[in-house]
């Protein structure tokens, strides 16, 4: 990972979002909708930036996976998210509230409020998500 990223001005463009530009896109969870705030193709493609809301809420948890990515930063807007981390921690994310989780951390999210909706910030802009097993050290 090169912590020295520098942002070359001449490769960004600015980009504003609106509720009426800012497109609905495919996700990778079914239960939630995504709202693209465009930064992606401003940036060629160093970061994404996206609302992730739900009116239904977490049915199962998502299972235990990692991300592709340097980092994921989310900022909870509305509603709260439970998740359990591969280093034994379990939270609570509730609105006003943020987390960065390193690129690579196992982690699963158990439940959500009904009313949930997350700003999530991550670099690069292209994330991958690898489904894993529990760590084993973890209790049952």
């Amino acid at each position: 990972m090169d912590t020295n990223i520098a942002i070359d001005a001449g490769k960004t463009t600015l980009a504003h979002a609106t509720p009426e530009t800012a497109p609905i896109v495919a996700g990778r969870r079914e239960f939630f909708q995504y709202r693209d705030l465009l930064v992606a193709d401003a940036t060629n493609g160093l970061m994404k930036a996206q609302i992730m809301s739900s009116d239904v809420g977490l049915t199962r948890p998502t299972g235990w996976h990692h991300h592709e990515c340097d980092a994921q930063f989310v900022y909870a807007l509305k509603g709260w998210v439970d998740l359990e981390f591969e280093d034994g921690r379990k939270l609570r994310l509730k609105a006003g509230e943020s987390l960065l989780i390193p690129g690579g951390m196992k982690h699963n999210e158990t439940a959500t409020s009904q009313d949930l909706e997350i700003l999530e910030v991550h670099v690069p802009g292209q994330m991958g998500t690898i489904a894993c097993e529990k760590p084993a050290h973890l209790p049952d």
